[in-house]
């Protein structure tokens, strides 16, 4: 199996003993899904990105383990914003993942 960046981030994820992520696929961050069938994280889809952060945070808070939300660029990694800030300002774990367009397109 080649290693490429989608790869990357769910070794790390998996490493860190990751086992459930909350999210919602878009563009920016398509090539994580493909490669996402490879791991033993449990996806959970949901139907905003906002949902998805305040799940990360619940997740954390009622199991102790690190919350994953993973959005799309822009208005998806916008719509993680109030969820972060909740597991922010309590000291709940949450790590947030979001895509980007190449920045060759940006502009």
């Amino acid at each position: 199996m080649k290693l490429n960046g989608a790869r990357i981030v769910w070794e790390s994820l998996v490493r860190e003993g990751v086992e459930v992520v909350f999210g919602i696929s878009g563009g920016a961050v398509i090539h994580l899904y493909h490669a996402l069938p490879e791991y033993p994280i449990h996806h959970v889809l949901m139907r905003h990105e906002q949902a998805a952060a305040h799940a990360a945070d619940g997740y954390a808070r009622a199991t102790g383990k690190v919350g994953v939300c993973l959005a799309t660029s822009g208005p998806g990694a916008t719509n993680l914003v109030t969820g972060i800030a909740t597991a922010y300002m309590d000291s709940s774990p949450v790590v947030a993942i979001t895509g980007q367009v190449p920045t060759s397109l940006i502009g």
